[in-house]
């Protein structure tokens, strides 16, 4: 029963951590999502482009990196639903351009201000474009879901530790005659507490194990019926998640139980009725 109750919190915990690690793996798609377009002057030199797409490339904010001609550029804005006016579509309104996706810890107002300046310093370059409304309240938003989730992690962190300590004081109240009987007849501390700490930490192995393959089978399951989650499948993160589980289920319950048998020892006979 322990086995069983240490698990299912464990389980509980798990699916909390899973919708965390997918809202912030969505965030980052959102956000690495943002694309910065540098339209260049017409009629400039490929060897002058080239080397500003050379610089741009170079940056550390740079996810990926694309030159869009004007025969592109003509493409997407008919794919747009756009008329094909030869001459408007000749003119300086599909300039050519540099278009490029921003690592997610670039993403905010500031640092998109400081590179657009850095970026519109080049001779050849005529205008840099980001959706700013969008970025800034893509800010705010995730701001407050990313404080929302943290809280509540927290209370779920905590709530977790303190059902699990609950249970295995519960299972080890009935050993309570047992602990005792080993120390009247002069048993040690260390001798009595040794195989139930021993126990513990097993009991808390598998309920970890057991809270992981249900997890996972959940994450499967959650996978099968909605394609779109595979996009924010992480291995690395679920992996760390799971030895987290394991960890955490071993950890309080050795602790619990070892609470438990020095509380017992220090008890009179009486006490333990």
């Amino acid at each position: 029963m322990a086995i069983l109750g240490v698990t299912v919190v464990l389980f509980f915990l798990g699916i909390v951590g899973w919708i965390t690690i997918n809202s912030k793996k969505l965030m980052q798609y959102f956000k690495e999502s943002v694309e910065v377009q540098v339209f260049l002057q017409p009629n400039i030199k490929d060897t002058a482009r080239e080397a500003l797409q050379n610089y741009i490339a170079a940056k550390p904010y740079v996810k990926s990196l694309r030159y869009t001609d004007k025969e592109t550029a003509k493409k997407e804005w008919l794919k747009t639903g756009g008329e094909d006016f030869t001459e408007f579509l000749d003119n300086a309104l599909l300039p050519t351009s540099i278009d490029f996706t921003l690592q997610e810890q670039f993403v905010d107002s500031t640092q998109l201000s400081q590179i657009k300046a850095d970026i519109a310093q080049y001779p050849i370059v005529d205008e840099v474009k980001y959706p700013s409304a969008v970025v800034d309240k893509m800010q705010r938003n995730f701001r407050v879901v990313s404080l929302a989730l943290a809280a509540v992690a927290i209370v779920i962190a905590i709530l977790v530790i303190i059902l699990i300590d609950n249970t295995i004081r519960l299972a080890m109240f009935s050993n309570r005659f047992l602990i005792k009987t080993m120390q009247m007849v002069g048993a040690t501390r260390w001798f009595i507490a040794k195989p139930l700490d021993t126990r513990a930490i097993a009991n808390g192995l598998i309920s970890g194990l057991l809270a992981t393959a249900g997890v996972y089978a959940m994450i499967l399951l959650a996978e099968r019926f909605l394609p779109d989650l595979q996009a924010l499948h992480d291995n690395r993160l679920l992996f760390l998640l799971f030895f987290t589980l394991m960890i955490l289920g071993v950890t309080i319950s050795l602790f619990s139980t070892h609470r438990s048998v020095i509380k017992y020892l220090r008890l009179k006979l009486d006490e333990l009725y």
